[in-house]
């Protein structure tokens, strides 16, 4: 059985057991990540080229700061508009999928692969499972986040920085905590205030009006 036909069983969320030929996929995608993470900060493009060649799916302007590690990466679909700070980790032995104009902060975790809880049948037969983690549109995902396997997290949301994500997360909220649990929904106060009670300056609210768009 070569690795595709191993990883479509993966991906049905069947138990499965690493092989040799799911050992060299892995392979292959270290051997872009090691020249990845030893780039000069500078190179720009080689960067984009090398995340272009790693994942299943890439919008356009994508950006991943060093040191960056994933998994297959073949199994990885982001969005448009993406950004993530140093030290992500996409172990994507399911699918990731990132929707458009997510921000990752520092050495978050998004984890799809899972081991047999028994002891006997995880360690004897190296039973091993992974399920999805999906991520909608307009999504930040705050500094040392660990989001695991089967989580869907909506639109518009906020995770607060170091929480757990067990569970799906249901769109315009704010959820943090271990295990994450939502605090509120967003509403109009949050258009007037960004932190506490610091007012959003008329220079954003100009650019809001004029419909401007940043892009890092």
């Amino acid at each position: 059985m070569t690795g595709q036909d191993q990883m479509k069983h993966i991906l049905n969320g069947e138990l499965y057991h690493q092989t040799p030929e799911l050992m060299e996929m892995r392979m292959k995608v270290r051997d872009l990540l090691f020249e990845y993470n030893r780039l000069n900060y500078r190179d720009l493009k080689r960067r984009s080229e090398l995340l272009g060649a790693m994942f299943g799916r890439m919008g356009e302007n994508c950006f991943i700061e060093l040191p960056f590690h994933t998994d297959y990466g073949s199994n990885v679909k982001i969005g448009d508009n993406f950004f993530a700070n140093n030290g992500l980790t996409l172990l994507d032995t399911a699918t990731i999928e990132i929707g458009d104009n997510v921000l990752i902060a520092s050495n978050v975790g998004i984890y799809t692969a899972g081991h047999a809880l028994d002891p006997e049948l995880r360690l004897k037969t190296g039973a091993e499972y992974g399920f999805p983690v999906k991520i909608g549109n307009n999504v930040w995902i705050g500094a040392s986040v660990t989001i695991l396997p089967g989580v869907t997290i909506g639109d518009n949301v906020v995770i607060g920085a170091g929480s757990v994500v067990t569970k799906d997360i249901p769109a315009n909220t704010l959820a943090f905590g271990n295990p994450a649990k939502v605090n509120r929904k967003f509403n109009e106060h949050d258009k007037k205030y960004y932190f506490k009670q610091r007012q959003v300056s008329q220079e954003y609210l100009d650019k809001l009006a004029r419909n401007e768009t940043f892009h890092r």
